[in-house]
This record gives structure tokens, sequence and C-alpha cells, in this order.
């Protein structure tokens, strides 16, 4: 049988299983698992699907996108910070002294 596990075996580990888990559970489980299966082999047939278009396509020239737009920009100009006093100071040669 299967690598030396007879049908009662099996069917031993199963109704274990069953008084472990109930049937409640177990009927959740194989639900999500078909629902699992049944969205995978859709995902499987959207890709080739997909595929298949971009074949398609190939040889079509794709729309082209502009932005006429004008954007807003800022111009704006970094000047130094002078104290209220009106004379310049020089930061790098402060730090040096």
């Amino acid at each position: 049988m299967l690598g030396g596990i007879s049908i009662w075996q099996l069917l031993i580990v199963l109704g274990i299983i069953i008084l472990v888990f109930g049937t409640k559970k177990l009927r959740n489980v194989g639900t999500d698992l078909g629902g699992a299966v049944k969205g995978f082999k859709k995902a499987m047939h959207d890709e080739e699907k997909d595929k298949e278009n971009e074949k398609d396509d190939a040889g079509q020239p794709h729309a082209k996108v502009s932005h006429d737009e004008p954007g807003n920009t800022y111009d704006v100009k970094a000047e130094e910070k002078q104290p209220a006093d009106g004379r310049t100071t020089d930061v790098r040669n402060e730090e040096r002294k």
C-alpha cells in the first residue's frame, strides 16, 4: 500500500483526527482548501490569458500621455541670515577661532 500503511491504519488515524478537531472544523478546512485551489487555478488561467493578450498587443503602438498643465515651481534664492545690528559675520571664521 502506501509505504507499508494499511487502510485500517489510515481509518484509525482519520478517526482520531475527527475526534480531536471535530467535523465542523474539518469541513471549514476543506472549504478553505478548496477555495484556495480554485483561486490558484483561476489565477493561472488569467495569467495565460494576459500572456496571449500581450502577444496580440505587441504589434500595436501604445498611446502616449502628455502633461500640458503648467507646473507650480517656486524660484527661491538662499540668502545668508544677517544679525539685527546690520554687520555681516562669517560663521566659518568664528568656528575656527
